[in-house]
C-alpha cells in the first residue's frame, strides 16, 4: 500500500515530534497517567469544581446580559408612558427578565391596594420597592459563592496534590538510594501538574466572580434610581387624557 506525497506529509506534520502543541499535549496526559493515586483524585476533584464552575459562569452570562438588554427596553418603554402606569403594567410582562419590572410590579401593587382602600403612603410604596429589589439582588447573587469558593479553594488542592506527590517522588528516591536531579525530576513534574490545574480551575471563576459582582452592584444602583423615579412618578398628578374632538371643534379648526 502506497502513500500520498500530501497525505505523507501530513503524517508528518501531525507526528509529536514535528508539532510543539500536540507534543505539550502528549506530554501532559503522559505525566497525568503516570501521576500517583492520590493526585489523580486531586485532578478528579479539581475537574468536577472546573464543570460546575463553567455551567455557573456561562448561565450567569447568558442570563446577565438578557436583564441588561431588557431593563434598557422597558426603562424606554416606562418613559414614553408618560405616567400612565397602567399601560406601563399591561405590558411588563414582556420584559419580564429585568429587574426593574419586578421594582416597577413591587409598587404598582401597593399603589393599587392603596388606591382601593383609599389612602395613599408614599413610604408603604418605597418599601415594596425596596423588598422586590432585595429579592431581585438576592436572585442574582445565587450561586455566585460557589465561584469564590472555587477560586479560593481550588489552588490549595491542588497545592495538595504537588507536595504529596513531591513526598511519594523523594522517598521512591530514598528507596532507590540514587540521590541525582534525573532521578527526581519526574517525580517532581508529575506531582507539579496538580498545581497548574488547581491554577486552570481558579483564575477563570475568580476573574467571573468579580465581573459579576460589579454587574450586580450596577444593576442594584439602577433598581434603586428606578424606584426613586417610580415615586415621584406617583407624586405628580395623573396625566389627562386629551378631550374627544367633536364635530364642531373639527368644523373651528377647519376655519
Amino acid at each position: 500500500m502506497t502513500c500520498s506525497p500530501a497525505l505523507l506529509g501530513l503524517c508528518v506534520h501531525l507526528s509529536p515530534a514535528n508539532n510543539p502543541a500536540l507534543l505539550a499535549t502528549t506530554e501532559v496526559w503522559n505525566l497525568v497517567a503516570q501521576s500517583g493515586p492520590v493526585a489523580k483524585i486531586v485532578l478528579v476533584l479539581l475537574l468536577g469544581f472546573s464543570i460546575l464552575s463553567w455551567s455557573i459562569i456561562l448561565s450567569k452570562g447568558t442570563k446577565f446580559r438578557r436583564m441588561r438588554s431588557q431593563s434598557g427596553r422597558f426603562l424606554r418603554a416606562y418613559r414614553k408612558a408618560g405616567g400612565r402606569l397602567q399601560d406601563v403594567s399591561s405590558v411588563s410582562e414582556q420584559f419580564k427578565p429585568s429587574p426593574l419590572v419586578a421594582v416597577f410590579e413591587g409598587g404598582f401593587d401597593e399603589y393599587r391596594r392603596q388606591a382601593g382602600a383609599g389612602s395613599r403612603s408614599l413610604a408603604a410604596v418605597q418599601r415594596a420597592t425596596q423588598i422586590a429589589s432585595s429579592e431581585e439582588m438576592t436572585q442574582m447573587e445565587s450561586r455566585l459563592p460557589w465561584l469564590a469558593t472555587t477560586g479560593a479553594v481550588t489552588p490549595f488542592v491542588g497545592l495538595f496534590g504537588t507536595v504529596w506527590g513531591i513526598i511519594d517522588a523523594f522517598q521512591g528516591l530514598g528507596n532507590a538510594g540514587a540521590a541525582t536531579l534525573r532521578a527526581v525530576a519526574p517525580g517532581i513534574s508529575e506531582a507539579l501538574i496538580t498545581t497548574a490545574a488547581g491554577l486552570f480551575t481558579a483564575i477563570p471563576a475568580v476573574i467571573a466572580y468579580n465581573q459579576y459582582m460589579q454587574q450586580i452592584r450596577e444593576f442594584g444602583a439602577r433598581m434603586d434610581d428606578f424606584a426613586l423615579e417610580f415615586v415621584n412618578t406617583i407624586e405628580r398628578p395623573a396625566p389627562q387624557q386629551p378631550p374627544a374632538r367633536t364635530r364642531e371643534s373639527v368644523v373651528l379648526e377647519e376655519r
